[in-house]
Parts: structure tokens; sequence; C-alpha cells
């Protein structure tokens, strides 16, 4: 499982030409499968994201999680992250999972999400499964995150 993940100002997806998802100040997090992730991978990863201490304190450190700052995540599906460019110059998927493994992945780190947030001042938002969308951010920063749960990078 793969994320990255980018502090923004603001976020918003559309999906032919509707506004389905947006946030104000918070984190934009692309997510992808690949075959092998489970939903307990999900939610670990899930968790990281939430405790990122990304967010400027009184100093001007970033020493902030989402939940000291409030705001929104913005999640948006994105089988591309495990696109491989090693060979050639046509991305090959095949590490990613496909749609009807991907999807319930998808749905539990959503899940996960809410979950771990419920009682704190932060807005989840999505993307659609599956669906062609305009992705629009403002990195604020700019603060860019990899993530990766087998630790590649």
């Amino acid at each position: 499982m793969r994320a990255v993940v980018q502090r923004v100002s603001r976020a918003q997806v559309r999906v032919e030409g509707q506004v389905i998802g947006s946030i104000d100040r918070g984190l934009l997090v692309l997510v992808g499968f690949s075959t092998g992730d489970t939903a307990e991978l999900g939610r670990s990863l899930a968790e990281k994201i939430i405790g990122l201490r990304i967010f400027d304190n009184d100093l001007g450190r970033m020493d902030r999680s989402i939940l000291d700052t409030g705001g929104g995540i913005l999640v948006v599906s994105q089988f591309t992250l495990y696109g491989d460019c090693r060979k050639g110059r046509r991305p090959s998927y095949s590490r990613a999972a496909q749609p009807e493994n991907a999807r319930p992945l998808y749905e539990a780190f959503l899940s996960s999400m809410c979950d771990l947030l419920r009682g704190h001042d932060v807005k989840v938002s999505e993307g659609r499964f599956q669906a062609m969308m305009e992705v629009e951010s403002v990195n604020d920063g700019p603060v860019t995150l990899l993530l990766d749960s087998e630790k590649a990078f």
C-alpha cells in the first residue's frame, strides 16, 4: 500500500465537472493498493497518516498532527502509484491490485480513517473509486511525503 500525503491549504476533486469532495486546510492523501495488501495494513497506514507531525507549532516547527490542528483529509484512490517505470517508457501496473480487490481495501481504508477520527474536529472527504477525476490542490509549504507499507522508501 502506498500513499502520497500532501499538506494543503485547500483541495478538491471533481468528477464530470461536479465537485464531489473538498477540504480547506489539511491533508490530500493519494492512496494506491497492491496485490497482497490487507485491511489491517490500511488501518496501520491510516494511523500513520493521522499521526504525522507535519503542521507548524507556534515556533514554526513541524510538530503538530491533523488531530492537533483540525481541518480535513481528502482521500483519492490512485492505482498509478504502483506504476513501475524501470523498464522502457510505458509504466507497468502489474503490482497494482485489480479493481475488484482494490475497492474493498479503499473502502476499509476510508472506514479506518473515519473511525480513528471520530470525536475529533477533522472532516474526511473522498474521491470516487475507479472514476476519471480532476484533483486540484494548493500544496502548503510545500510538504509532500511518500509512505509505503513495505517501507520501500
